[in-house]
């Protein structure tokens, strides 16, 4: 086997895969953003199913692989949305962290060239637990910063699953090989005795 074969470069592309999503879920916690992190987390056992398919020549891993990777471009197709608030989606909600928490992207305050200032509450009967945080000078909004994550999640996924189709075709035409030599060597053993 070469090494730019189908089956080396969905291995390629599943570790570049975990590293995108590892990279991911790190600034999801950072930001309590507790529906990422179960996506993230799913996406992370399912993108290792599927290597271990790959290296291991099992298909059906790697059909649960391919199935993941259109939920997950749809997710991140949402996540897009909900950033850009399409379609009444608004990124102020308390969505991502399931209403547990008024925490939001962890990009809104650390992201490139951002200058974070932390503002004591108003007196005016508001939380002392809260603290206001105002946020100058990023180069980059942090919307914008979520959209481009989850862009390149899409563009990984369509690609694995493009890869991953290929391989399972590959795969099920050298079994479907091998059980064609199988039966001819059957049958030749019952001729010659």
């Amino acid at each position: 086997m070469g090494c730019c074969t189908g089956r080396c470069s969905l291995i390629c592309l599943c570790a570049l895969q975990l590293l995108s999503a590892l990279e991911r879920q790190i600034f999801d916690f950072l930001g309590f953003q507790w529906a990422p992190i179960l996506g993230n987390f799913l996406h992370i056992i399912v993108v290792i199913l599927g290597l271990f398919g790959t290296i291991q020549y099992r298909p059906r891993y790697i059909v649960v692989y391919t199935v993941w990777t259109a939920l997950w471009v749809t997710w991140n197709v949402f996540i897009i949305c909900f950033y850009l608030e399409v379609g009444g989606l608004s990124k102020d909600t308390d969505l991502m962290t399931f209403n547990i928490s008024v925490h939001r992207s962890w990009w809104r305050e650390h992201g490139p060239g951002c200058v974070r200032r932390v503002l004591p509450p108003s007196a005016h009967g508001m939380m002392d637990d809260y603290t206001y945080v105002s946020v100058t000078g990023c180069i980059v909004d942090f919307q914008y910063l979520e959209v481009i994550h989850s862009a390149v999640q899409i563009l990984l996924s369509l690609v694995g699953f493009v890869y991953a189709c290929y391989v399972i075709s590959i795969f099920m035409e050298e079994e479907d090989t091998y059980s064609c030599d199988l039966h001819i060597f059957k049958l030749w053993r019952l001729i010659v005795e």
